[in-house]
């Protein structure tokens, strides 16, 4: 049984670290980082499997930031990703974590981004490299990346690797890399091709195995509202006034000095709420908690921390105004609502940047979380003048109040006015700085992010879809008379029925096919990493023997094109260009049966 860890600095982190952990936000470490920074500060090899949104990144980026000579400007580590989003996500958290590193230098190298970019960044040089398997291998074949001083290396997600078809380049940089070495893989499952290279690479690794949790109560409603167009306070505000049902509210933030500026935030706009964090001592701690149960708060603002073992009946809603880092936070936040038997809100604020994290989220808890539409200003506006009506009618059934009938008669005699002038200049007094009409303008709509068709050769900031999901691909047409025969006939199985995407498309013919061991959704991943190209643009492929085709958009920016042209799939050049309608099986091309006839990457320097 592993002994719980409760902060960062029993992992003998150093000061550095544990500042910009702080600063960040990071109070705990999650199970997967608990387990793995300290096997990983031994030098040790190591095989972590564990879902994406557990906290990973940290549970190797720490470690391997605790080795790093910033004097030594040249690669010390390479962390091996899947895709570019992932590359420029880990890249982007070992800035955040080395903050307190004076020189340190990280650099992402992806497919579709400038070579000219790379090799300056790169003849700069880096102490950590971050890249996708087949831009890494093309900068190791020109020598303009070199891994002699290669301590520590780390494959992020595996298995999605393998099924992007990436797995033998894995295996190509992994037999160019320096004898010793740390390696560290990470991976959700542990297919056999996966575990073979575990075996062959890794030194006695060290295996740890993190389940992800998975259940959410049934209870709780989820749904999430996409940061646009409006600020999070004040999305928040009108959310929390309109919502059904709101009794009291938990809102989640990152950081301490969060908690303490939201609730200021909050208590001026009228709402009785207050900051729980670890600066509080215990008694400080049990007066809020106190009052939240007793109705003298309605909204507790809390980090992760400090909210926990929070047991309040009558907290209706938790907001989570900061997405969490991982999937546990998360399931642990919404679990202080829908408690005894009650229903429970849960509301997710979620930045563009951060849909992919959404979107594990609901992998992990296996349930989906809808799209949460913004109350307008009509919606506050009618929802502050039916609670105020309802105010009016209950004092109207009190007693008491012919001493104030009989001053509304003075003023109307002394002003001239009648009683419903006074009831309208009373009203406007009894608003409290709380308008009952909203004032201001609505953002435009704007359709959430999923909805949204994106330009086919567009950056994106969500993670492609999963090819071990199988999207279907375009169906192969029948060719007609203003397309040249070419006797090829791609398998009926490799032309699934679907539309073909629209607008004009272009055939390209790659030297890859059958032979090689290649499947269409090894195409389609390279393609869609390499190119920046989303999958939904790739048109019709032809898969052939020692070949294949493939349509893509017309107008393709040279810079994709030119990543393209030196894409690797399985090991093999691709060579992209136009197709001229040549058959494949020209100049005696047959197709090959049995044994693995794929041919072989040389390694630089030798012919």
């Amino acid at each position: 049984m592993t002994t719980p860890v409760d902060s960062f600095a029993e992992l003998g982190l150093s000061d550095g670290l544990l500042q910009a952990l702080a600063e960040i936000g990071y109070e705990t470490p999650s199970p997967i980082q608990a387990q793995c920074i300290p096997v990983l500060l031994d030098g040790r090899d190591l095989i972590g499997m564990a879902q994406t949104g557990t906290g990973k990144t940290a549970a190797f980026a720490l470690p391997l930031l605790e080795r790093i000579d910033v004097k030594v400007a040249r690669p010390q580590a390479l962390v091996l990703t899947p895709t570019r989003e992932l590359a420029i996500q880990v890249a982007e958290a070992l800035q955040k974590y080395a903050r307190h590193l004076p020189g340190f230098h990280v650099l992402p190298i992806y497919g579709g981004q400038s070579y000219t970019i790379q090799l300056k960044q790169l003849a700069r040089g880096a102490h950590v490299i971050v890249g996708t398997p087949g831009r890494v291998m093309d900068h190791l074949e020109r020598k303009t990346l070199k891994l002699d001083d290669l301590q520590t290396l780390i494959l992020d997600e595996a298995d999605e690797m393998l099924r992007m078809g990436f797995i033998d380049d894995v295996e190509w940089i992994l037999e160019h890399t320096p004898e010793q070495h740390q390696t560290a893989l990470f991976s959700a499952t542990m297919p056999e091709p996966i575990r073979r290279v575990a075996q062959k690479y890794l030194v006695e690794p060290r295996e740890i195995k993190i389940k992800s949790a998975t259940t959410t109560v049934e209870a709780i409603r989820q749904v999430y509202w996409q940061v646009s167009g409006l600020h999070k306070l004040d999305a928040l505000t009108r959310i929390l006034e309109v919502e059904e049902d709101f009794d009291a509210a938990i809102i989640f933030v990152r950081t301490k000095t969060a908690t303490v500026e939201l609730a200021d935030k909050l208590a001026a706009r009228g709402y009785a709420a207050a900051a729980l964090n670890g600066d509080l001592n215990q008694q400080m701690r049990e007066r809020v908690i106190d009052q939240l149960k007793s109705g003298a708060l309605d909204i507790v603002i809390a980090t992760d921390v400090a909210a926990r073992g929070i047991d309040v009946p009558r907290i209706s809603h938790v907001v989570n105004y900061d997405i969490p880092y991982d999937t546990e936070a998360y399931v642990h936040r919404i679990g202080r609502t829908g408690r005894a038997g009650r229903a429970g809100n849960a509301i997710l604020f979620v930045a563009p940047r951060e849909v992919r994290m959404l979107r594990t989220i609901e992998r992990a808890t296996r349930q989906p979380i809808a799209p949460l539409t913004l109350p307008s200003r009509a919606d506050v506006t009618n929802k502050r003048v039916a609670d105020f009506k309802e105010k009016v009618a209950g004092v109207l059934n009190a007693e008491g109040l012919d001493f104030f009938a009989n001053i509304v008669s003075q003023i109307a005699e002394e002003q001239n006015v009648g009683a419903e002038e006074i009831a309208a200049a009373l009203a406007l007094m009894a608003q409290e700085g709380k308008p009952l009409q909203v004032a201001g303008e609505d953002p435009p709509p704007r359709p959430l992010r999923d909805d949204r068709r994106p330009p086919a050769f567009a950056d994106r900031d969500e993670r492609r879809p999963r090819f071990g999901e199988r999207p279907e691909r375009p169906a192969f047409a029948d060719r007609g008379a203003d397309r040249p025969h070419t006797g090829e006939r791609p398998r009926r199985e490799e032309r699934p029925s679907r539309p073909a995407p629209a607008g004009e498309m272009v055939r390209y013919r790659i030297d890859v096919g059958r032979d090689h061991g290649v499947e269409v959704r090894d195409i389609v991943g390279a393609i869609a990493n390499e190119a920046g190209l989303d999958s939904r643009f790739i048109g019709r492929i032809g898969l052939y023997d020692e070949s294949s085709t493939v349509e893509l958009p017309a107008g393709m920016p040279a810079e994709a094109a030119s990543a393209l042209k030196r894409t690797r799939i399985r090991g093999v050049p691709i060579n992209l260009r136009p197709d001229n309608g040549r058959p494949a099986g020209a100049g005696g091309e047959r197709p090959r049966f049995g044994g693995d006839d794929r041919p072989r990457r040389k390694k630089p320097g030798t012919t």
